[in-house]
């Protein structure tokens, strides 16, 4: 299923180089991300992913080279235009001392009220849709700072959501979330992608996740640009010993027909002849053959 395109904005970098001090983090970096899909980051710790997402955002000035939102330059456009389009979730936010969740979850309607233009009706459906969509409605009158780490990142996500931007950049969604509640969000987002076309950008460190769930991988390595594609193409066994250091084999996930790594440490090894996971052939043989499965089915949602 193609996701609707007529509310989407193009974003992409040109020759961005990005650092903190004299410490250089994303280097002499071109990117383009697609619109109304589903776009996942990956890449070691420190090679520049949330510097990246806070530089898109305008939330950090590039050293040299351009954000462009809409062919704009992001950082020249005003701060409540940006928001009114595009929403950062950022990995490690903070909230303010007593707030409660429904107070939270409305600050995400900030952007599209003003001095003449006060809470309305629109922003009581939208909190109230968000609140719903992450399974946070009985948390409502609870303070932020009494929840658990899970149920504080789904009223964060909450909140992204109550912002109804177009792009939607996330930085580690999943971070404090069981698997149950990882796949719950991911989930989510694809609904959001697909039934209202936003652009979806997330980090995230689990590579089948991020396979399962993006339409475009994009690798970083030590700041640069490593791999940019489809899940097939970047999820390699070359990519994860380039990038990650790391030893492994790709097959074919039987559920979604997405590559799926398995990793290999030094234990727990099945060294057979053939050195490959006992699994892999049944894997193979259960995965549909490209040529008989649907759009729908490649992204394996």
């Amino acid at each position: 299923m193609t996701p609707p395109q007529s509310r989407t904005h193009s974003l992409e970098v040109v020759d961005l180089q990005l650092g903190y001090g004299d410490r250089e983090v994303i280097e002499s970096l071109d990117l383009v991300i697609p619109p109304g899909r589903m776009t996942a980051i990956v890449g070691p710790n420190a090679c520049g992913k949330s510097t990246l997402l806070r530089s898109m955002s305008r939330l950090l000035a590039p050293k040299r080279g351009q954000v462009l939102l809409d062919g704009e330059q992001v950082h020249r456009l005003p701060a409540k235009e940006v928001a009114r389009t595009l929403g950062l979730l950022p990995q490690s936010p903070i909230a303010p001392e007593g707030i409660t969740v429904a107070d939270l979850v409305g600050r995400g309607r900030h952007p599209h009220q003003s001095i003449f233009s006060r809470w309305s009706k629109d922003d009581d459906i939208a909190v109230a849709a968000a609140l719903q969509a992450t399974e946070t409605v009985d948390l409502a009158d609870r303070p932020v700072d009494e929840l658990s780490g899970g149920q504080r990142q789904r009223v964060w996500i909450a909140m992204s959501l109550a912002q109804q931007t177009d792009l939607l950049l996330l930085d580690e969604p999943t971070t404090f979330l069981d698997v149950s509640h990882q796949v719950e969000v991911l989930d989510l987002l694809t609904d959001l992608n697909r039934v209202r076309g936003t652009t979806v950008v997330m980090v995230l460190h689990d590579l089948n996740m991020a396979a399962r769930y993006a339409d475009h991988l994009i690798a970083l390595s030590d700041g640069r640009l490593h791999a940019a594609g489809p899940p097939d193409q970047v999820l390699t066994v070359d990519m994860i010993r380039t990038v990650f250091g790391l030893e492994s084999r790709v097959i074919v996930d039987p559920t979604s027909g997405q590559p799926l790594m398995l990793p290999m440490g030094r234990h727990h090894r099945n060294d057979s002849s053939t050195d490959r996971p006992a699994d892999v052939a049944s894997s193979e043989r259960w995965a549909p053959s490209p040529s008989t499965r649907g759009e729908d089915d490649r992204r394996g949602h």
